[in-house]
């Protein structure tokens, strides 16, 4: 693995670019770079990709600022109210906002661009390389890890989380999912995100820029974390919040990070992942229970994963009644489509033995007790039902 220096100056040589707009990525990228030289393990491709990844966001963040340099009317694109989803990974979340993104009055952040923002869409004329470049990529995928596309079932034009946007400023849950790097997890979890947030209003507003300016629809579990610092960049920001129980979610998610991991090293350490998410996300979910209780319960939608998985179309239309926007016939025949057709890939794998993991249920459910008990007021199931 190259120097987090020598990355940069790939980036610019590839771009003949030179302006980040600012040092804010600079230090989770010393970080995270020093965690995958010193202690990841990585095998011969996974070393390359993640090479390739990281010089790739790094010549994203270049592009982006020339494209502003360029068109500083980029800087005047509103993003008025945008609606987060967010709630503890494997709760529906995916399904909810390929539900959302079938609205044609609003707008998600699809797959596609996600990675590679630039060119801004309304600039390319005709089809988007971008989409078949990722539908290339999800082919290789299919081939090598057909089980992580089961697990996270998406397609190159689907939306996304907003995790890649993140990884502008190298503060991702990403890159911890993709690697054994406990430096950098340990410094994630205090990092300030006040730069990365703003440079994710940056980039929305580049992707927006020349299209109609319509309600943004955007998701990611790891905002649990750093609300605080989400409502400074988006301060009229509305959240939809799905609930699961969370000893069913630790185990879930710490398959899909194994599954990931495995792509990238040869020495996957599954315990070490457990304990990972379940310190991760119980943390996360502390530090979302005082967001809520400091003043902005209010701005939040809750929705059961059961009540989901019975009714989805009544679930996204109780939202929208909350939001006072209508749920049109178009929105709805889309939906349904959606649900329908992707009916085999929800929860149809079989789950792993949680002593894989270092995951004991008993053990887990006292650093939830707190949520699991208001999951149980806010939601209109109810525990039990």
């Amino acid at each position: 693995m190259k120097r987090h220096d020598e990355l940069i100056d790939a980036a610019r040589a590839e771009t003949g670019l030179d302006d980040f707009g600012d040092d804010s990525l600079k230090e989770g990228l010393e970080v995270l770079v020093r965690a995958l030289r010193e202690e990841a393990n990585l095998n011969a491709g996974g070393e390359m990709v993640l090479e390739l990844l990281i010089t790739g966001y790094l010549s994203q963040r270049l592009q982006i600022e020339d494209w502003y340099r360029r068109h500083p009317e980029i800087d005047d694109e509103p993003i008025a109210a945008p609606l987060f989803g967010l709630g503890l990974p494997r709760t529906g979340s995916t399904a909810l906002s390929c539900l959302l993104g079938e609205d044609p009055a609003t707008r998600s952040l699809r797959r596609w661009e996600s990675s590679q923002p630039c060119p801004p869409p309304s600039t390319v004329e005709g089809p988007d390389p971008r989409i078949a470049k990722t539908e290339a990529e999800y082919e290789l995928q299919q081939q090598a890890t057909p089980r992580m596309l089961a697990l996270v079932p998406t397609t190159p034009t689907s939306p996304f989380e907003c995790q890649e946007l993140m990884g502008l400023d190298f503060k991702s849950h990403l890159f911890q999912a993709f690697a054994y790097v406990p430096s950098y997890s340990r410094w994630l979890l205090n990092a300030d995100l006040t730069s990365t947030y703003r440079y994710e209003r940056r980039t929305l507003k580049l992707l927006q820029w020349g299209c109609p300016a319509l309600p943004w629809r955007l998701k990611c579990p790891t905002h649990l974390l750093f609300l605080p610092y989400l409502d400074a960049a988006f301060p009229d920001a509305k959240f939809v919040m799905t609930h699961r129980d969370p000893t069913d979610v630790m185990l879930s998610v710490a398959d899909v990070y194994a599954e990931v991991a495995k792509m990238f090293s040869d020495d996957i350490d599954r315990r070490y992942l457990g304990q990972l998410n379940v310190e991760h996300w119980s943390i996360g979910m502390e530090r979302a229970l005082a967001f809520r209780d400091a003043g902005a319960d209010d701005r939040f939608y809750d929705i059961d994963f059961r009540a989901m998985q019975r009714d989805p179309v009544g679930e996204v239309r109780g939202l929208y009644e909350w939001l006072g926007e209508p749920v049109t016939d178009e929105f709805e025949a889309g939906m349904r489509r959606w649900w329908r057709e992707n009916a085999e890939n929800r929860e149809g794998h079989d789950p792993p033995d949680p002593e894989v993991f270092g995951i004991d249920p008993d053990a887990v459910r006292p650093l939830f007790a707190d949520y699991v008990a208001r999951m149980s007021r806010w939601t209109r199931t109810g525990e039990g039902t």
